[in-house]
């Protein structure tokens, strides 16, 4: 997707007034809620900066105040992004800015609410998926305010981009969603991207899978006890995301010319590539940035596989899907007439 391929003529052609107002609504929804954790990141920097810094992560205060520096600016981003997809000003941004926020962000967020609405449910039913005592240990670190505001922040930015993105993508790319997965050009994705696409994402699925199920194999012996309930959801529900990725990268890819509607792999795949790249690229900075003296999960040679092959796969199941974007032989201005 190019700035050539705007399309500005096109923009709201095939969305109405009403997805208009609500993409607004979510919008600034999404900036405001993110703007919290924006605030409460600044004051953890702040007070580390004053010589407080929370107990679990007194071993090392500089990578402490470096870390939560990245995630200043990527909660400034958010705020930005949310602001973006909410005024007439983000129709007129780079294409390639917007999509690389909007897919990042959603990689990051939007992945993360089917896990968490699971974990709600388990809570709800009195299933404790913390440590072994049945409790739940997360954030126990944290004042409960700090926390509200941080998960407020996470899932209000995480719904207005589920909201947002996809109308201002229908407005600004309406080609991305017309037409089906037959009108994209057979040469326009060659087999050896998603033959690769597939093998990269097979790594990290195939672990995740293994793990969700109660394996051991690859995790740090040192680091076992806290490879808990919650921990085997979270890998679960990443592994459904790269399996919806793979199914995304084969059909855009036209194995088999199934006439399946080009929004649906369009948008599945944008968000599992994203939560692919995002999160395993997160992983690898918090590694080389230790904050605590916690034992890592992983045994050093399965995190490298493991997340060096799913930011692959996310990478390459990107370029797929504008290349499939490219290559849609369907044009909106015969469809509307």
């Amino acid at each position: 997707m190019s700035d050539k391929e705007n399309e500005p003529a096109l923009v709201g052609s095939h969305v109405s007034p009403r997805l208009v107002r609500t993409r607004l609504v979510a919008g600034f929804a999404a900036a405001g809620t993110m703007f919290l954790y924006l605030a409460v990141k600044v004051a953890w920097v702040i007070g580390a900066l004053a010589g407080t810094v929370p107990t679990a992560f007194e071993a090392n205060v500089p990578a402490w105040i470096a870390l939560n520096a990245v995630t200043i600016g990527m909660a400034a981003f958010g705020v930005a992004l949310g602001l973006a997809l909410a005024q007439p000003w983000g129709m007129r941004l780079p294409a390639g800015l917007v999509l690389l926020f909007a897919w990042t962000a959603s990689g990051f967020l939007v992945s993360l609410l089917p896990y968490s609405a699971l974990a709600a449910i388990l809570s709800a039913a009195g299933v404790g998926s913390g440590g072994e005592d049945g409790t739940d240990t997360s954030g126990a670190s944290l004042p409960a305010w700090e926390t509200a505001l941080i998960s407020t922040g996470f899932a209000g930015m995480a719904i207005g981009l589920v909201v947002a993105a996809p109308i201002y993508m229908r407005e600004r790319w309406p080609r991305a969603f017309t037409g089906t997965t037959a009108d994209v050009r057979p040469a326009a994705i060659r087999p050896r991207l998603s033959a690769f696409a597939l093998a990269a994402a097979a790594v990290p699925t195939l672990l995740w899978m293994y793990w969700a199920a109660g394996g051991i194999a690859g995790l740090n012996p040192a680091a076992r006890e806290l490879w808990v309930l919650d921990s085997r959801l979270l890998v679960g529900t990443s592994a459904v995301w790269a399996l919806l990725g793979a199914w995304s990268a084969w059909t855009l890819s036209g194995r088999g010319r199934r006439r399946v509607p080009l929004g649906l792999p369009m948008t599945v795949g944008f968000i599992a590539s994203g939560s692919l790249f995002a999160w395993n690229t997160w992983r690898i900075l918090w590694a080389l940035l230790p904050i605590t003296d916690q034992e890592p999960l992983r045994t050093p040679a399965v995190a490298v596989a493991e997340h060096g092959t799913a930011t692959a796969a996310g990478i390459a199941m990107l370029v797929i899907i504008v290349r499939a974007y490219r290559n849609n032989s369907v044009s909106p201005n015969h469809l509307s007439r």
